[in-house]
């Protein structure tokens, strides 16, 4: 497996090549692995944010138990999730599938309190599981969401970008998290081509057009595999 890491310190998106036993980057006591973090998704390649694996680190701390792990990780084409899901950014855990309701509820109560988390899904929305996510904010709709990208940003928000947009046959020129040239210009195409403002930004229009457009449209022959 395939995956990338966007280090907030480094400003770099780094990649590993690891099996799917083998512990998600940065995580500590093999806690996550690559399969627990891919979960239903087949895709080859997936990605994250080491925030939030070390948020998840700190959870795991803080609850002091194991947690099991349904996925964390789907490709925006892959769809399964919402138009703006933090699944997408590798961000979204969903976890404690088959353990008792009460384990659950104490579990959820735990990630608020724990206080690390951006947000804690309440029980009436996913009433056999337990969800909470790490996401950046502000975002660009006042309703949630992705943030705004724009050249010179970097990070997870802009591999999702540069995934649909190549799913949708918009060539970035890659998948590395890196909003340079070649994402603008393929930005500034797709916007021409759905009469939006074509300055090269994806803020909140952009962002659900996108993503209204790619999400689960499936494997493409202009999908960026590893």
């Amino acid at each position: 497996m395939l995956i990338f890491v966007y280090n907030h310190n480094t400003l770099q998106t780094e990649r590993y090549n690891l099996n799917l036993t083998d512990p998600m980057p940065y995580v500590i006591n093999g806690s996550l692995t690559v399969r627990e973090f891919r979960g239903s998704s087949r895709a080859g390649m997936v990605y994250t944010d080491m925030r939030a694996m070390q948020t998840w680190n700190r959870f795991r701390n803080f609850w002091g138990r194991a947690i099991p792990v349904g996925y964390v990780f789907k490709r925006i084409w892959e769809g399964g999730h919402g138009l703006q899901s933090q699944h997408y950014a590798g961000g979204s855990f969903d976890v404690a599938q088959g353990m008792p309701a009460t384990v659950r509820n104490e579990m959820r109560t735990s990630a608020i309190r724990f206080g690390g988390w951006s947000y804690v899904e309440p029980a009436y929305l996913t009433p056999t599981w337990v969800h909470f996510d790490w996401r950046l904010f502000p975002p660009a709709c006042s309703t949630g969401g992705y943030i705004t990208v724009r050249r010179g940003s970097r990070g997870v928000y802009v591999m999702i970008l540069q995934d649909a947009l190549n799913a949708l046959g918009f060539n970035t020129n890659g998948l590395d998290g890196i909003f340079g040239d070649g994402t603008h210009n393929a930005m500034v195409r797709y916007q021409q081509a759905n009469r939006l403002a074509a300055d090269g930004i994806c803020g909140c229009q952009t962002w659900r057009s996108v993503c209204a457009r790619a999400v689960g449209i499936g494997l493409t022959p202009t999908v960026v595999l590893p």
